[in-house]
């Protein structure tokens, strides 16, 4: 059990000493990273799409 509590300590300590260094996104970069989130997302659907037009091909149903 202390083990456990021991696991636990850390892991608060480390997540304090990351939101510490951590700061609020620029416009600029918001908007980049909203883009590039936008970007995969299209991607990502447009291969699902591809992979059930050929599925749907290959089964005929």
């Amino acid at each position: 059990m202390a083990e456990f509590t021991e696991k636990v300590k850390s892991f608060l300590n480390e997540s304090k000493r990351v939101l510490l260094v951590t700061r609020k996104p620029g416009m600029k970069e918001f908007k980049l990273a909203a883009k590039i989130t936008g970007i995969g997302m299209i991607l990502i659907g447009t291969i699902g799409m591809i992979i059930r037009i050929i599925g749907y091909l290959v089964t005929g149903s």
